[in-house]
This record gives structure tokens, C-alpha cells and sequence, in this order.
């Protein structure tokens, strides 16, 4: 089925929302240890609670949030979300006391949580499998371009000294959030719905109880989480722990040569997301996740040359500098690929679920990452902790590799799906409004 003008309307109006709470996100984001640990005087250790408190919260809720969001639909979800994440940030802002800190942390944690698997079912929506890579694409580059200038403008606007600054900056974060509600609130889809799958029953739908049971024999999808997990583990998990870290300690660059690794990181993605989506819209999806494994391999290898190469500081510059970018190119090459893979794996009634599976394992990786890698830092063992990312990359060479034997052709190459296929539409029962074409 082809993008009618209604559909590409309605993805605009997400996208641009997404992007603005992005934007909201990247004022507070980098300085929340700072602002809960020295403005708010509370300590580094309610700082962390803080922290462990978004994963907890996220944690808590994305069990059970795939299958609201496939009963209720997705916009009366993305907009609790919204609101919940609001009212957060704005507690954050506002709170003073450890209590009351760590309680505005779960409600924003909680709020992130619902809003991540809600977009994704509704970018699934608005698009169809041949558009898809890119809708993902394009979320993606809006999401880090509005964290990345948020985060530039933030550092312009704090003041560690006045916590009525740091106010500023989760007012600023609140108001994105409900900008974003807005934004899905007034979406309106026009679509047929036709299902390509014949419609389940009762027992097949996992918004019913046996849901999680029915996913997990899903090899495919077990198999595709258990790759993310890797993945994520590998990338993501390790920037604010322990590459960091080996960064500062092996590497012996300076925190501000370590902010612009970031900035290399971020400057990556959005300089190559649409160069790269040209070049592996048209491979299969399980080649170009086995190649940014070898990517990532590369880029471990490369932080790895700083510890053979002792006294050299351009030479650890260099390096790491080198290594933030090529996980950047890997993840603009992940981003047109794995999201829509979960959605092509989904049945029509599940998808809410399977968008939320594989959000809780990307939140199970972003937890257990960055503990392993600061245990492994904080023993000083950063030979054996750049040797388990090398292995843990070429391991997502190989697991990617062997879901590929497992997809459908269509699957694997969206573009050699009929041009007719169809995009899942909720049920008639759904809570959310969905104008049915003729």
C-alpha cells in the first residue's frame, strides 16, 4: 500500500514531535548527576539512585506496556507518556529532597518507558515495509540532531551556582514533553485496513495472557533479541561507563577532549544517516547488522591501540576520537534496520508487544552494560574489558548472520516485498481514532 497524504502527515507531525523532545532532553540530560549531586547538594550517591531509578522505572513498566498499547492503541499511550515524562522532569526541576528526587526520576523513567514502544508502533503505522527503514532512519537523526544542539544550548544556559538555572532547563525539557503529547494527539490516520496475515484468534493475540509465551517461541524475534542485547551491551552500555573510563585512565585524555569524542559520536550519525541508508536500504538487514559488527570490531581494536602505544596523547586522542565515530556509523547503519525488523516480525494484534519486548532488552542491555564495564574498570582490567567488546562485536557478526537463515526473504530485503502490502491498522476496538478510507 503507498504512503497516502494523511499517513505522511501524520509522520511528519510524530517525527518533528520526537525530535522536540529530543531537543528537551539534551538540556538536562548531561548535567542531571551534576545538578542532583552538587546543585541539589544531595550527593553522588543519590545521584546514582537517581540514575538506577530511570532504568528500575523502565524496567517496571515495559513488561506490561506492548500489551496496553495493543489494546488501547498506541496515541492514548504516547500521550500518558508524554504527560507522565512532563510531570517528571518538572518534579526533577523542582524537587529538593532525596525523596522527592528519586520519586520525580521513576515517574520520568516511567513515562520514557511507555513513550519509546508507542512511536515505534505508530511510525509502523504511517508507513508501509518499503517506507519503513527510512521513517526509522529519519527518527533517528532527529532524535541525536535535537539531543546533540539541546545539550550545546544547555551547556550555555547552566549555571552550577543558581538552581534556579537548572529549573530552567527541566521547565524547558516539561514543555517538550507535552509539545510532543500534543503532537500524537491531533494525529489523525487514513488508511484501509487490510491485514495481509489472517485475522488471530483469542488464544493466538498477545495482548491476551499468553502473550509473553507466545513471543518467546517466536525463535526469530528471541533470536533478533538476543542480538540487540548484544548490541546494545557493546555500544551503548560502555559510553558512560567503563569507555569512558578507559578513555580517561588508559588513554589519558582530558574530560573535554572526551566531550568532543561525543560530538564526533553524534557528528557521525547525523552526517552519514542518509548516506548510509542509501547504501544498505537495498541489502539485507542481516548483513548489515553482521557488517556493524565488524565495524565495531574495528573500533574496539582501535581503542585498544592506545594501551599498546603508552606516552603518545595524539596518538590516544586520535583513537578514541576514531572509535566514537565508528560506533556512530554503525548505529546509522542499525537504525534503518533493526526497528523495522521487529515490526516486519510482528503479527498485525502484537505489535505494541514486540516494539516493547525489544525495548526492555535494550533497556536490560543499557543496565547491566555499564555495571559490567565499571567492574571491569574499576579492577583496572581494561585488556581483558577491551578483549570482551572485541568478542562481543564479532559476536554480533555471527549472531546476525544466523537470524538471517531465519527471515523470510521479505524480511531480510524489504525492498522485494509486493508493493501492496499491507500496514497493520489497529483493531475497531481500539480506544484511538483512525479515519478508514474508502
Amino acid at each position: 500500500m503507498s504512503v497516502t497524504t494523511a499517513m505522511g502527515a501524520a509522520l511528519r507531525r510524530i517525527q518533528l514531535g520526537n525530535a522536540l523532545s529530543a531537543f528537551g532532553n539534551g538540556f538536562t540530560v548531561p548535567f542531571l548527576f551534576v545538578y542532583v549531586a552538587q546543585v541539589r547538594d544531595l550527593g553522588a550517591n543519590t545521584a546514582g539512585m537517581v540514575l538506577a531509578t530511570f532504568a528500575v522505572a523502565a524496567l517496571a513498566v515495559l513488561p506490561f506496556i506492548g500489551r496496553v498499547i495493543d489494546r488501547r492503541g498506541p496515541l492514548s499511550v504516547a500521550v500518558a507518556g508524554a504527560v507522565a515524562a512532563a510531570v517528571g522532569s518538572m518534579g526533577l526541576g523542582l524537587a529538593a529532597s532525596e525523596p522527592l528526587v528519586i520519586a520525580a526520576a521513576g515517574v520520568l523513567g516511567a513515562g520514557i518507558a511507555a513513550i519509546q514502544p508507542a512511536l515505534a508502533t505508530l511510525i509502523v503505522w504511517c508507513s508501509t515495509p518499503i517506507t519503513r527503514s527510512r521513517a526509522f532512519a529519519t527518527q533517528f537523526f532527529l532524535g541525536n540532531l535535537g539531543l546533540g544542539v539541546g545539550g550545546l544550548l544547555g551547556g550555555l544556559l547552566v549555571d552550577t551556582s543558581a538552581a534556579s538555572s537548572f529549573v530552567r532547563l527541566f521547565a524547558i525539557d516539561a514543555v517538550m514533553f507535552l509539545v510532543l503529547g500534543a503532537a500524537v494527539a491531533t494525529v489523525r490516520l487514513e488508511r484501509t485496513p487490510v491485514f495481509d496475515d489472517p485475522v488471530p484468534t483469542a488464544d493466538e493475540r498477545l495482548g491476551g495472557s499468553g502473550g509473553w509465551r507466545a513471543l518467546l517461541g517466536h525463535r526469530a524475534m528471541v533470536q533478533l533479541c538476543v542480538l540487540g542485547f548484544v548490541m546494545f551491551f557493546a555500544c551503548y552500555g560502555q559510553f558512560e561507563s567503563g569507555l569512558s573510563a578507559f578513555a580517561v585512565d588508559v588513554a589519558r585524555i582530558s574530560p573535554s577532549m572526551l566531550g568532543i569524542a561525543l560530538a564526533a559520536n553524534t557528528a557521525a550519525i547525523v552526517l552519514a544517516q542518509f548516506v548510509v541508508l542509501k547504501l544498505v536500504e537495498r541489502r539485507r538487514r542481516s548483513r548489515v547488522m553482521a557488517l556493524v559488527g565488524l565495524v565495531w570490531t574495528v573500533a574496539w581494536c582501535a581503542a585498544g591501540t592506545t594501551g599498546l602505544i603508552p606516552g603518545s596523547q595524539a596518538v590516544g586522542v586520535t583513537a578514541i576520537i576514531s572509535a566514537y565515530a565508528l560506533f556512530g556509523l554503525g548505529e546509522a547503519m542499525l537504525s534503518p534496520t533493526v526497528a523495522p525488523l521487529v515490526a516486519d516480525l510482528a503479527p498485525p494484534s502484537a505489535l505494541g508487544q514486540y516494539n516493547s519486548a525489544f525495548a526492555l532488552v535494550k533497556q536490560l542491555a543499557l543496565a547491566v552494560g555499564p555495571a559490567a564495564g565499571g567492574l571491569m574498570a574499576g579492577a583496572g582490567l581494561y585488556g581483558a574489558y577491551i578483549v570482551t567488546l572485541v568478542v562481543c562485536s564479532l559476536g554480533i557478526t555471527a549472531l546476525a548472520l544466523m537470524l538471517g537463515s531465519r527471515l523470510t526473504a521479505e524480511q531480510d530485503n524489504p525492498l522485494r516485498a509486493v508493493a501492496g502490502a499491507a500496514v497493520p491498522a489497529p483493531r475497531a476496538a481500539s480506544s484511538d481514532e483512525v479515519i478508514t478510507a474508502a
